[in-house]
C-alpha cells in the first residue's frame, strides 16, 4: 500500500489535500486515471486526482459536514489504488463562510447564508505578472474594498499587455510551441499561491478559463476540442476545492470565433457535471457592447449557468435582464475608469460610480476596473499594481452602505425615475442618478417614524434630516445629480 501522509483534521469548506506517490513515465496527466470518493454518513462525493509533477499525485476535496470523512482511491495504476483513510471535519473558523451561492430569491449567499454582495474588480492578467508586480497588487486588494476579482488563468496578448510571462499552463515554450497535453506543475503551484493569497484576503477568484486574447502568438485559443476538455478538467480537479472559486467560461467568448456554440455547450456541461462543489458559473458576451439590442448573450437560462456576467454600457438594463433570466446579474464590464485612447476605457471617477449605484439600485452589481495610462503600461485592469483613480473609495462608501443595511435587501418597482433597494416597511434605499428632484412624496406607514438620509455618492458624505416622516409625506430631496435617498425606520 502506498504510504501517505494527511491532515487528520480539516475545518468545514477549508481543502483537504491527498497525496501519493506513482509513476511520471509516458504522459501521466492522459495515461492515468485516478479518483477519489469521499464518504459522510449516507453521503458520497467523488472527486477527479491529478497529477501534481514530481512523480506526486493527488486529488482535493472540500468537506461540507461537520464529522467524520472515509476516503478511498481507484485508479488504473496499481500505486494509487485501493488507498483508504479518514479524516474529521470541524467547524468553520471566523471568517470562513464557505463558498458563495445563489439563493432561492436570486441573490447571493454564503454556504453558511450569509449574505453576500460582489463588489469586485478586473485585473485580468495579474498573476502572470513578475513578483514585485504580484505583491504590489495583494497589498492594494488587501487595502481596498474588493471581494471578488475577474482574472483570466491562460496568459493574455493584448493592448498594453504584450510581454512574455514567466510562466505558462503548459510545457514548452513559445519558439518551440507548447505540448497542451502536458502541464506545466511551477505554472499551477503558483496558481495555487494566488488563489490562497486571495482566500486569505476574503476575496472571491472568478477564474476566466478561456479568451480570445492569443492573436496567434501562444495558441491557447485554439487548441482544439480534446485539449480544451483536458485543459478545463485539469483545472476543475486542481482547483475546485478551494471555496473561493468562481468559473467564468469565457471573456468576450463570441470574439472566439475558432468556438461553435456546441462547443460552449459541451464545456459548460463538464464544469457543471464534473465539478464536486458546484462553485458558481458564469459566461461573458462580448458584441453588442456600445449598440444597444444587438447583444449576443449566451442562453443565460441553461440550469448550469448560475448567474449572468454581462457586458454591456447600459446598466439600467439590469432590471430587464433580472426579469429574462431570473437570476443574479453582474455586469462585469461596462467600461473602465481611466485616460486610454479606446472608448471603453477613459470613463470618469463619477460616472464608474454612477453605474455601480445605478445596477445596484436595480438588484444587479456592476465590476469596476481602471485603466490610467501608466510610463511602464502597469494598468490595473490588465497587469494590478497600484490604483490611482477614485471610483474605489466611493465603490467602497457603497459597500459600507450596504454592509450596514439589514439583511434581506431587494429590488422593488421603480416609481417613476429612481431604481430603489429595500424592505418593505422598514428601509429603503432610492438612486436618483442624474435626476436633481428638489422633494418627492411618500407613503410611509402611519404608526411607524422614519428617519430620512441624503447620501452624496461622490462627495461621500451623508446628512441625516432633523424631522423624521411618516405615514403620506413630502420629502426634501438636494435638488443635484448622483445622489441617494434612504429612509430607515425609527428604530423604538
Amino acid at each position: 500500500m502506498n504510504n501517505h501522509s494527511v491532515k487528520n483534521s480539516v475545518e468545514c469548506w477549508d481543502c483537504f489535500e491527498l497525496r501519493l506517490k506513482g509513476p511520471n513515465s509516458g504522459n501521466p496527466y492522459v495515461d492515468i486515471t485516478w479518483n477519489v470518493t469521499f464518504h459522510h454518513e449516507s453521503r458520497e462525493v467523488k472527486v477527479m486526482g491529478f497529477y501534481a509533477g514530481r512523480e506526486e499525485y493527488a486529488a482535493r476535496f472540500m468537506p461540507d459536514e461537520i464529522g467524520e470523512w472515509t476516503y478511498e482511491t481507484s485508479s488504473d495504476c496499481i500505486e494509487l489504488n485501493g488507498v483508504t483513510g479518514s479524516f474529521t471535519c470541524t467547524a468553520s473558523s471566523s471568517g470562513n463562510h464557505g463558498p458563495v451561492r445563489v439563493t432561492h430569491d436570486e441573490r447571493f449567499a454564503y454556504a453558511d447564508s450569509t449574505p453576500y454582495h460582489p463588489f469586485g474588480t478586473t485585473a485580468y492578467a495579474w498573476i502572470h505578472q513578475p513578483e514585485e508586480l504580484y505583491t504590489a497588487t495583494l497589498q492594494t486588494l488587501k487595502n481596498n474594498v474588493f471581494n471578488k476579482i475577474r482574472m483570466c488563468l491562460l496568459p493574455k496578448n493584448y493592448s498594453f499587455n504584450a510581454q512574455e510571462p514567466e510562466l505558462y499552463p503548459f510545457e514548452g515554450a513559445p519558439q518551440e510551441g507548447f505540448d497542451t497535453s502536458r502541464f506545466n506543475p511551477a505554472f499551477w503551484d503558483h496558481l495555487d499561491r494566488c488563489i490562497e493569497a486571495l482566500l486569505k484576503l476574503g476575496i472571491e477568484a472568478d477564474i476566466i478559463l478561456f479568451h480570445p486574447y492569443d492573436k496567434g502568438r501562444w495558441g491557447f485559443d485554439v487548441m482544439g476540442s480534446k485539449a480544451d476538455d483536458l485543459y478545463l478538467r485539469y483545472a476543475i480537479a486542481r482547483l475546485s476545492a478551494y471555496r473561493n472559486i468562481w468559473w467564468a467560461m469565457a471573456n468576450e467568448y463570441d470574439f472566439m470565433k475558432e468556438m461553435t456554440m456546441s462547443d460552449w455547450d459541451r464545456l459548460i456541461s463538464i464544469a457543471s457535471n464534473e465539478d464536486p462543489h458546484q462553485h458558481l458559473l458564469s459566461i461573458h458576451n462580448g458584441t453588442g457592447m456600445y449598440e444597444p439590442g444587438s447583444i449576443f448573450m449566451y442562453d443565460h437560462t441553461r440550469p448550469e449557468i448560475t448567474h449572468c456576467s454581462i457586458q454591456h454600457w447600459d446598466v439600467t438594463l439590469v432590471t430587464e435582464w433580472r426579469k429574462q433570466y431570473g437570476k443574479p446579474v453582474i455586469v462585469d464590464e461596462c467600461g473602465y475608469e481611466g485616460n486610454l485612447p479606446q472608448r471603453w476605457g477613459n470613463l470618469s471617477a463619477g460616472e464608474m460610480t454612477h453605474r455601480v449605484w445605478e445596477s445596484f439600485a436595480r438588484g444587479g452589481y456592476t465590476t469596476h476596473g481602471e485603466t490610467y495610462l501608466h510610463p511602464q503600461d502597469e494598468i490595473w485592469w490588465a497587469k494590478g499594481g497600484a490604483l490611482f483613480g477614485c471610483s474605489k473609495d466611493q465603490i467602497g462608501f457603497l459597500r459600507d452602505i450596504v454592509d450596514k443595511a439589514p439583511n434581506g435587501l431587494r429590488p422593488f418597482s421603480i416609481p417613476r425615475d429612481a431604481p430603489m433597494m429595500g424592505i418593505e416597511n422598514e428601509y429603503y434605499l432610492y438612486y436618483y442618478g442624474q435626476h436633481q428632484p428638489g422633494y418627492r412624496e411618500f407613503e410611509l406607514r402611519e404608526d411607524k417614524e422614519f428617519i430620512v438620509d441624503w447620501i452624496d455618492t461622490h462627495k461621500m458624505t451623508i446628512t441625516t434630516l432633523e424631522t423624521t416622516y411618516q405615514g403620506t409625506c413630502r420629502i426634501p430631496l438636494p435638488g443635484r445629480p448622483y445622489f441617494a435617498l434612504r429612509i430607515r425606520c425609527k428604530e423604538e
